[in-house]
């Protein structure tokens, strides 16, 4: 999808952007239903679903059908959406577009398996869609058996069991060209579906911090360099980073779990 700039008939490049208050006002007003505001949710939040499926890429399915099953996933995330949860709406999202994603690469697999099995699987999904609705976020598996009243090694096998196979040298991962495949990540407890969240949550935050703030971040977290050294750089006093610094990184702590 690099430099790609139409999907499914939907150009990219001028995609909406929404704040979260105007996401939350949106999500109330849908709710009570308000039409507009939901097809306004909807185009406000593909960029969420693009940024989900390029995890689901290099499987052979088009990016145009992993789109297109993405917005089902964000569709039934608007609808299902409880605003008054105190959880930010991408929380949601995120699991519930890749869980849609998911089931749509296990309908389309080749590999059989037997209808009770399958049924089984199901059933966990269903009800793994229902506790994220009830909850606002992703339930465990224990959870899942316990709301099924079935035992947790019948659901871990049952959800196995329609797991798409990938090569160890899958691509699940793009960046400037360069990408990360299955081995890269095997053993990894960095590589989980919470960090995954986190990351996009960060680097959400991340982009809605004034230049100078992300400048002074780059250079103290990622170059290592001492207050000191940011405030010669940037031109300003070791009390100004300081503070800065110190505002920019509540902010993110804020944002990221609110």
């Amino acid at each position: 999808m690099q430099g790609k700039v139409e999907i499914s008939c939907v150009n990219t490049k001028n995609l909406p952007r929404l704040s979260g208050e105007e996401t939350d006002a949106l999500l109330r007003r849908a709710r009570s239903g308000d039409a507009s505001a939901r097809e306004e949710l909807i185009q406000g939040n593909l960029r969420l679903v693009l940024s989900v499926i390029q995890k689901f890429l290099g499987r052979g399915e088009s990016a145009d059908d992993l789109f297109q099953v993405g917005c089902v996933g964000l569709i039934k995330s608007i609808d299902n959406f409880d605003p008054d949860l105190g959880v930010r709406f991408s929380t949601y999202g995120v699991p519930m577009i890749a869980g849609e994603l998911r089931r749509y690469l296990r309908d389309n697999s080749a590999m059989r398996v037997s209808r009770s099995l399958r049924d089984t699987a199901y059933r966990a999904l269903q009800a793994k869609e229902q506790l994220m609705a009830e909850h606002g976020r992703e339930p465990d598996v224990d959870e899942i058996a316990a709301a099924l009243g079935l035992a947790r090694s019948e659901v871990v096998f049952a959800l196995d069991a329609i797991s798409d196979p990938v090569s160890l040298y899958e691509p699940v991962y793009t960046d400037a060209g360069e990408n990360a495949t299955v081995m890269d990540q095997v053993g990894d407890p960095r590589c989980t579906d919470e960090h995954w969240l986190l990351r996009m949550s960060l680097s959400d935050a991340f982009s809605k911090l004034s230049p100078r703030e992300r400048r002074i971040l780059s250079l103290r977290f990622f170059d290592g360099r001492t207050q000191m050294e940011v405030a010669g750089e940037i031109g300003i006093s070791q009390a100004q980073v300081s503070r800065l610094e110190k505002g920019a990184v509540e902010r993110i702590r804020r944002q990221i779990s609110s």
